[in-house]
């Protein structure tokens, strides 16, 4: 499957050295590379695209307010020279967050991401028919019991049991956290071997740890990889 691309950066060099990545990559096809939101706005309402790279500091249009503003959004990339923007980045579930300079080896991460992404999206849409983008059903009591995503702050492994926690309760059902983890989509990310957060409800974030509500959650060594602002 070839995936289209738009590339968004008032930078020439910038929008360059991701055209340079992307001839690497054998099935993503740049369909136009934009120096502005504003021109290629033209290109999104005529062409479909699979992954946009945007950067978020532009003139006139920014581009945290043009992408919240689309009908249609695709996959988003966003590139940055400023860290402070990752929260942004979470609440409109950006598949990845590029800090300039922006080195192959993790835009190649960021790839990554997007194809696991794109996987778990079709195998979802093949195999579980009871599930759609916005829920999915869990087991309890031998009751089917729908789960909406945008409710869910944090999932929370107990060895065999996973306890999924909302804003005022909590539901603990058997299910293995590696298995749940496979059923949701890419508003959530694995922080630790016992912990699933819901990237839109992260209110302070270190490098060990984040904070969901006030409750603190620890950000495991073997996951840091995930936490996209650290790179």
């Amino acid at each position: 499957m070839t995936y289209s691309c738009l590339i968004i950066d008032d930078e020439p060099l910038a929008r360059e050295l991701i055209e340079t990545y992307l001839e690497k990559l054998p099935n993503f096809e740049l369909v136009s590379s934009c120096k502005s939101a504003l021109e290629a706005s033209t290109i999104l309402a005529e062409t479909k695209i699979d992954l946009l790279f945007l950067d978020i500091e532009m003139p006139q249009l920014k581009g945290i307010d043009f992408f919240k503003n689309l009908m249609y959004k695709p996959e988003v990339i966003f590139t940055t020279a400023y860290r402070d923007y990752a929260l942004d980045g979470f609440e409109l579930n950006a598949v990845d967050y590029l800090l300039k300079p922006i080195f192959f080896e993790r835009f190649f991460s960021a790839i990554q991401k997007f194809l696991k992404l794109q996987e778990n999206t079709t195998s979802r849409d093949t195999t579980d028919t009871y599930e759609d983008k916005e829920s999915i059903f869990v087991n309890k009591a031998k009751k089917q019991i729908r789960v909406f995503f945008d409710d869910v702050l944090y999932i929370e492994s107990l060895k065999d049991y996973i306890k999924i926690h909302f804003t005022n309760e909590t539901l603990t059902i058997k299910e293995s956290i590696s298995s749940f983890e496979k059923r949701i989509d890419n508003r959530f990310i694995r922080i630790h071997r016992s912990y699933i957060v819901n990237k839109t409800k992260i209110t302070a974030f270190t490098k060990h740890d984040l904070e969901i509500h006030k409750i603190e959650i620890p950000i495991g060594n073997s996951y840091k990889h995930n936490m996209i602002y650290f790179e």
